[in-house]
């Protein structure tokens, strides 16, 4: 038996380092996800900001469980203009505009279909799909504030142990503790990227 699951993780934290700094730092998916106690490896394919992701965990009965994901990344510039500056394509801008006028920046991770088979269940092999948005703005003090919210869906296959329980309840057990288990990796992982930066704290 099948199951789809869904599990979401977010955060809101404060770094201690320069705007241009930490959303370059931050914009690297196989140094962060170095930290996340799941990620296994991040490779980037031949295809232009996709990357592949292999997630491994265990499952009850301490059997290797992985997840493969398929990611494209996107970054995009939050500029706030006043309203002397007109345009009409954002070419138009220059540079020194564009500087002077950012914001902040978002980072966009979502799920990249592939044509090739991924799934394998009988050797515990499945195709996850990733979603995330990462919202960087510089604050006072060269501190930069980081807003982080993920989700991921998975289909895997359930033990014939699990089958005798309802499915609605089965359901929502395993998206919350998907959930629980994302959160936690989320707070691993940036309080591990800290090593990299004096210190930050959560807002």
């Amino acid at each position: 038996m099948e199951m789809d699951a869904t599990g979401v993780s977010k955060g809101d934290w404060i770094f201690h380092g320069e705007f241009e700094t930490t959303t370059a730092y931050l914009s690297d998916q196989k140094r962060i996800l170095a930290f996340n106690p799941f990620c296994h490896s991040v490779e980037l394919t031949e295809t232009e900001n996709v990357y592949k992701w292999l997630f491994r965990v265990t499952d009850p009965q301490n059997n290797p469980f992985d997840v493969i994901f398929f990611v494209e990344q996107s970054e995009e510039l939050l500029v706030e203009l006043p309203e002397h500056i007109t345009y009409e394509e954002p070419e138009e801008l220059s540079d020194e505009t564009i500087k002077l006028y950012t914001i902040g920046k978002k980072i966009h991770w979502k799920h990249y279909p592939v044509t090739a088979q991924i799934e394998d269940p009988a050797k515990y092999l499945f195709e996850g799909k990733a979603f995330a948005d990462m919202e960087m703005h510089p604050v006072k003090e060269n501190k930069t504030r980081v807003q982080f919210n993920l989700r991921v869906d998975v289909r895997f296959v359930l033990y014939p142990a699990f089958r005798i329980v309802p499915e609605k309840i089965l359901h929502a057990m395993t998206n919350a503790g998907m959930s629980m288990i994302m959160q936690s990796a989320t707070n691993t992982m940036f309080h591990s990227i800290t090593k990299d930066f004096n210190s930050f704290k959560q807002a």
